[in-house]
């Protein structure tokens, strides 16, 4: 008996774009941490900016020091902001494969219009949870664990 569209599973919008934020994050020539974030329209019709960890363009493609947390790299989050030239009026939503840190959570908020942030692994500091919330950005972590390989 074939699988017909309606008994298969599809993949949410967000889980594919998440997905796809961990395709990049395989790009990322961090040590430590490999992140990497999408940025779309609210109707998931169109992807804004796509970004990953790493050094900047023309620097050597490895972090600057070995130090945990100041290696010296530029985040995901940060990388995806600098690359949307969306207007600020343009609403989006975010995929990030871990909890941003507070200063790309302000990153985030000041590209504006942010309506929500997807991310999928928890970070050491939580504090952006609280931050975005308090500025109407909507946050939800994804479980993709138990979701079929989308790629």
């Amino acid at each position: 008996m074939t699988e017909s569209n309606t008994e298969r599973k599809r993949p949410t919008f967000p889980e594919i774009y998440l997905e796809l934020a961990k395709t990049l994050a395989a790009r990322s020539t961090c040590r430590r941490l490999q992140v990497g974030t999408v940025i779309t329209s609210t109707d998931f019709r169109k992807v804004l900016a796509i970004g990953y960890n790493g050094n900047a363009t023309g620097l050597p493609n490895c972090c600057d020091r070995e130090e945990p947390g100041n290696c010296g790299c530029l985040h995901s989050e940060e990388n995806a902001v600098i690359n949307c030239d969306s207007p600020r009026q343009v609403e989006k939503v975010v995929f990030v494969t871990h909890l941003p840190c507070v200063q790309c959570a302000k990153r985030l908020i000041n590209l504006g219009n942010v309506k929500k942030v997807y991310y999928g692994e928890d970070y050491r500091i939580r504090d952006s949870l609280e931050l975005l919330r308090k500025v109407g950005i909507e946050v939800s972590q994804l479980d993709m664990r138990n979701q079929p390989n989308l790629s």
